[in-house]
Parts: structure tokens; sequence; C-alpha cells
């Protein structure tokens, strides 16, 4: 799975990387806008999003033409939801609200074979593979999947260092609104409760050897030291370019 494994490399080696979450409108030929932009991968999140098997299957075919990475943040982290995103041909996983290691045991069963899991293929995830043995799956699929559990709950945050030293633990990954809200202050992006929050997240994923994914301004966060970024969702950004130009011209 050339595409994940060049943007695992990058992310373990603490370069740079960046993406989009894409909830709102999501199109095939999104992905090339996006590798055109020098972006490193984009998120289908089917969390939020309105979007189909179809039209997911057919992204991650196009990021597998391209040699970018396509993900996708499921709705939950049951069993038959992990095992369809994967059959759709994604690199990997952002897992929404993950309190446990317990999840992240159930997940690791869920994307590898038997022996080492209960997966069963098929679908487009079939076309990652020149043959199908036991040894295929590991080396070209398994090995490199990426796994960003999200800890967006006061519950994950007391799970957090055995969340981020789980073995199938890509990097650790926030979901800010959501702590916020938890946190009781929703929205507040920048109140010391949430940033206590993240720098705890942040220092749990460092001591597991392991980098932090997070949502936000990029200035912002290249500022604060995070190189594992999600620049935003695209229609956003949009709306903000947008609105940028309009200002200016008036």
């Amino acid at each position: 799975m050339y595409p994940a494994r060049v943007l695992r490399r990058r992310v373990e080696a603490g370069e740079v990387v960046t993406g989009l979450l894409v909830t709102f409108h999501l199109w095939p030929g999104l992905v090339e806008i996006a590798r055109r932009a020098g972006l490193d991968y984009i998120i289908v999140d089917r969390e939020h999003g309105p979007h189909s098997d179809e039209l997911t299957a057919e992204v991650c075919a196009v990021g597998r033409y391209l040699g970018f990475a396509v993900l996708i943040r499921p709705i939950d982290t049951d069993y038959s939801t992990v095992r369809r995103a994967v059959d759709l041909g994604s690199c990997g996983l952002l897992l929404p609200t993950v309190e446990s290691a317990a999840e992240l045991d159930r997940v690791r069963s869920t994307i590898r074979l038997p022996p080492r899991g209960k997966r069963r293929p098929g679908g487009h995830g079939n076309y990652w593979l020149k043959s199908f043995d036991r040894t295929a799956w590991r080396t070209e699929v398994e090995d490199d999947f990426l796994v960003l559990p999200q800890i967006e709950s006061s519950a994950g945050l007391s799970k957090v260092e055995e969340i981020a030293s789980h073995e199938i633990t890509t990097a650790i990954a926030v979901g800010p609104y959501d702590l916020s809200a938890d946190l009781g202050v929703c929205g507040e992006m920048e109140h010391p409760r949430l940033v206590e929050a993240e720098n705890r997240i942040r220092e749990a994923g460092l001591r597991a050897g392991k980098t932090m994914w997070h949502i936000g301004d990029p200035e912002t966060l290249r500022a604060r030291g995070f190189s594992f970024l999600c620049i935003g969702e695209p229609s956003v950004i949009l709306e903000q370019a947008m609105r940028t130009t309009r200002e200016a011209i008036r």
C-alpha cells in the first residue's frame, strides 16, 4: 500500500504533513486537487458526512491510482463498520471517540486477517494486493495501515496513555471541539482546560514514541510544535478564501 507507507514513514519521522477532513462536499477530483496543492492526505468523514459507499470507494480508488493517501473516519469502531471501511480501500482510519485500549484491541482484530485477527476481506480493498496469500495481506496492507484514535471525551483522556501506546496506534489524535464540549468549555478552543488536555494527549503520544494529529489553524498549530496537521474542511476553506477575496476587492 504505497501511499499509506509513504505517509506513515513521514509521520513517524516527524516531518510536516498536511491534509483535509472532508465532511461536506466530496468528489473524486478533490483527490487530484489536494495532490496538486501539495497536501499529503485526505480523510473522508463518514461520521458526520453523507458520503456513500460507492463514492467513498471511488475516491479511495483515485487515491490508489495517484499514490495519494485516502483515510476514512467511520461513525464508530464496531466490527462491521471498521471492516467495511477497510473493504472500501482506505489507507487508514481516524477513529472517533476512542475511550480504551480494549476498543483498539477490537479494531486490531477487525483490520487483520487470521490468525492475527478475524477480518474477512473483500471489495475494493482487494485491489491493493498483487496476490492474495497471507504474507501479501500483512506486508502490503496491514503493516502500513494507519490508525489515528481520537481522544474526544474525559473518559478517553483518562485512558490516553494506554491508547497512545497501543500497537496499532500510528499517531494519537484529538477531536478538539467534542473534547471541549465534554470538558464543559464547548467551542472555547483556547480555554486553559482544553489546552491542558491537548498537552496531556500530546505528551502521552511522545512517551509512546508517537506524534499527534491535530485539526485547526495550521500556523497556530505549527507555532505550538505540531507536525501532523489537518488544515481544515475544504468547503470551509473555500468559503474563507471567497470572503477574503470579496473583502480585498471592496
